[in-house]
């Protein structure tokens, strides 16, 4: 993990700053930026949405997805976690934190766009950032590779129906055309471009070339997923000036998501057999978000000014703290796991 990784909640933080501050010193410039639609897509921010996009799918190689069979058991935790508890856990936390407990303190026309974007947040599986938490705790490199990937594929297509489900479960219109376009926008187009261009520059140089162009974009990715907050503090900073709170609020049934959803695949890996090479990069994919698409969802569907773009923005803020701490617990774990996980490959070559 590069430093600007390590310290990328630092960046938000001062992110979150510029914004409030440029947003009061220049108003017009980010009312002009909002202004740039098409179709009710902004389209400064689709461009900076792509370049934190492609270089992290430029590292999926979808023909790991022909591993899966070696740890089918850790490969439906994972499916099971990220499609069938995630979106519906958050979904309810959502509904009790910020539509119950924290109600009184929040605005009240903004209560269903921030369930909204915590939706939206849980909808879609980490991708790229994955890599960094499996190689922390020395998770097994073709399980990582391969449940990605699967990950991803299922993206492609259950994305739309399940934030549709969930949005409409809570009572919040679902505009189905932008949606739709979201999900050919940021996820379709993106995935088809980056691996096209993975195997031209695969064809022409390599690893060695794949690994140079990489090196080039990710400054680059995370350059733009920065400039695309300040975009968003810049709308959301009076806001913010006078209801600070509101982040924390946020950020607490994104948290309780996070520990419960990572302690689940991890219990579930354990009773599985699984070893734990394989159930800490499991628990990772369960407990983090791909957040990049969710803030471009967000964003297309309700707004620069929405309460879902600044939910969103929170899982931001808190994504690396979060996942640190969750390295730390998973490898400090790692003897009461295998302890109590007999193999179930064990078992059976026994048997």
């Amino acid at each position: 993990m590069s430093f600007f990784e390590r310290t990328l909640s630092l960046w938000v933080c001062a992110c979150i700053g510029a914004g409030v501050v440029l947003g009061k010193l220049s108003p017009g410039f980010f009312h002009a930026v909002g202004a740039m639609e098409f179709a009710r897509v902004n389209l400064p921010v689709a461009a900076l949405i792509w370049l934190m996009i492609v270089p992290m799918l430029l590292k999926i190689d979808f023909a790991a997805l022909g591993t899966v069979r070696r740890h089918w058991r850790g490969m439906g935790v994972t499916l099971f976690i990220n499609w069938a508890v995630k979106p519906f856990s958050m979904a309810a936390l959502g509904w009790l934190f910020i539509g119950h407990i924290f109600r009184p303190f929040l605005p009240a026309d903004q209560i269903a766009s921030y369930i909204a974007g915590l939706i939206l947040l849980a909808a879609a599986p980490c991708t790229a950032m994955v890599f960094v938490w499996s190689n922390l705790i020395r998770g097994e490199p073709h399980f990582t590779l391969s449940q990605v990937a699967l990950n991803d594929v299922i993206m492609v297509v259950a994305f739309a129906p399940l934030v549709g489900l969930l949005l409409g479960l809570s009572a919040i219109a679902v505009p189905w055309d932008t949606l739709a376009l979201s999900v050919g926008l940021y996820i379709v187009i993106p995935v088809l471009a980056a691996q096209m261009a993975r195997r031209a520059l695969l064809r022409r140089g390599g690893l060695v070339a794949l690994a140079r162009v990489l090196a080039l974009l990710q400054p680059l990715s995370l350059a733009a997923l920065l400039a695309t907050l300040v975009l968003l503090f810049g709308f959301q900073g009076e806001q913010i000036v006078a209801e600070p709170l509101i982040i924390l609020m946020l950020a607490a049934p994104i948290l309780v998501q996070v520990y419960f959803n990572a302690g689940f695949a991890y219990l579930l890996n354990r009773l599985a057999g699984e070893p734990h090479c394989v159930a800490g990069p499991s628990a990772m994919i369960g407990a983090s978000n791909f957040f990049e698409l969710a803030v471009a969802a967000a964003i297309s569907l309700f707004g620069f000014h929405s309460g879902a773009a600044l939910a969103t923005v929170v899982g931001v803020l808190i994504e690396v703290p979060a996942m640190l701490s969750l390295v730390f617990i998973v490898n400090a774990s790692r003897g009461w796991y295998e302890l109590g996980a007999t193999p179930k490959r064990e078992i059976e070559r026994i048997g």
